[in-house]
């Protein structure tokens, strides 16, 4: 039987056993702090709690890297097991996602109370978030290809982890290009997260074809495995946001290349394809639920992956508000804010859950640690 926290023997104990599987935690609390003021109600008060919620998740976000780095100089050997790990490796991609909800609350709400020098932070931090994400993006599919033990029925949607991460810095670049002035750097930043768009949703989009596959011929996940099906709305709205609030940049970015009309055609482009994928995310937000409430007849084990419900739902409900806003059409927008009542319910019982394991100890597990212990 695990641990409580408080009675871990030492601190080497949470920083062995420390996994990025923890950075969906930032992910998820992340994306929340970015919509809670999207309501239209007590807006100071929201604005205030959002900015809390961001400097608290920038602070987690720091710890853990602080954890996980630590991990690797103490623990090398064993933290390198990850690379073999089937499922471990799949959460390296969380790392670049949490980053980037810490970069994009800079622009939202760093601006405001340290002035310049928080868009500077934002900037330097895209950078490291695309390398992060590209680097991550290669090299974990290739691992899979090369070292890892997969099998078709085995297949989840944590798949697309390592493969999102670019699309999330897509999206990032848009919102930065939203603070800059229309210059060659800026032209750059839209062409380079227009590519970074395609390395994510294209091969995102095989993933889902044969998850699709997976589920036809061996059915649905088990009950441990349940929340991940809801993994499918991240690159559906990722990529939808990404194309909205590019398309909103574009215009102005490549007037200074004398591209104004084809800025244009990516902003109405955008918009039409955004209708297209929010479709597709719907289906699978259905296909989701249903798979939950099948297995939730008995009880589903709580895990880290319960954040699934989190960053995916969020980047899908970020979409729409965003569709809703550019197009000036309320009933989108309202739809969004429904979609966001329930995320917040969700982010509070998985919160809830999760500083109860983090408490009682149970949460701190590596099973490529478990793994390698084993073979040794």
């Amino acid at each position: 039987m695990k641990k409580p926290f408080y009675q871990l023997e030492q601190t080497g104990d949470v920083i062995r056993q420390f996994t990025p599987n923890w950075f969906t935690m930032t992910m998820g609390t992340g994306v929340v702090a970015l919509i809670l003021p999207e309501f239209p109600f007590a807006s100071d008060f929201l604005w205030q709690l959002a900015t809390i919620l961001w400097q608290f998740n920038t602070l987690l976000f720091t710890v853990f890297i602080i954890l996980y780095v630590l991990r690797w100089l103490i623990y090398p050997q064993e933290a390198k097991q990850i690379f073999s790990h089937p499922a471990m490796a799949l959460f390296l991609g969380a790392i670049p996602m949490g980053l980037a909800t810490v970069l994009n609350g800079f622009l939202k709400y760093g601006i405001a109370i340290y002035g310049d020098v928080a868009f500077q932070i934002a900037q330097l931090l895209w950078y490291v978030d695309v390398v992060l994400a590209v680097g991550i993006g290669v090299l974990v599919p290739f691992c899979m290809f090369h070292k890892q033990d997969h099998q078709l029925h085995t297949m989840t949607a944590m798949w697309l982890l390592p493969i999102v991460a670019c699309e999330v810095a897509a999206t990032s670049g848009g919102l930065l290009l939203a603070h800059m002035h229309a210059s060659q750097q800026a032209v750059a930043i839209l062409f380079a997260s227009y590519m970074l768009w395609g390395m994510s949703v294209l091969p995102a989009f095989g993933i889902l074809t044969i998850l699709m596959l997976r589920l036809a011929v061996h059915q649905l996940p088990s009950k441990e495995l349940a929340i991940t099906s809801w993994l499918a709305l991240g690159p559906i709205g990722t990529g939808a946001l990404a194309l909205l609030v590019l398309g909103a940049q574009a215009p102005q970015v490549l007037a200074l290349i004398q591209l104004e009309n084809l800025g244009m055609f990516f902003q109405n482009a955008g918009i039409v394809a955004s209708f297209i994928l929010l479709g597709f995310g719907v289906w699978w937000v259905a296909i989701a639920v249903l798979t939950t409430l099948k297995h939730a007849a008995t009880e589903l084990p709580f895990n880290l992956g319960w954040w699934g419900l989190t960053f995916p739902l969020g980047v899908f409900t970020l979409a729409i508000l965003s569709l809703g806003h550019q197009l000036n059409l309320s009933f989108i927008v309202d739809t969004g804010l429904a979609f966001a009542v329930i995320l917040m319910m969700l982010w509070m019982m998985v919160m809830s859950k999760t500083l109860r394991g983090m408490y009682q100890g149970n949460l701190f597990f590596s099973p490529c640690l478990k793994t390698f212990l084993e073979r040794e």
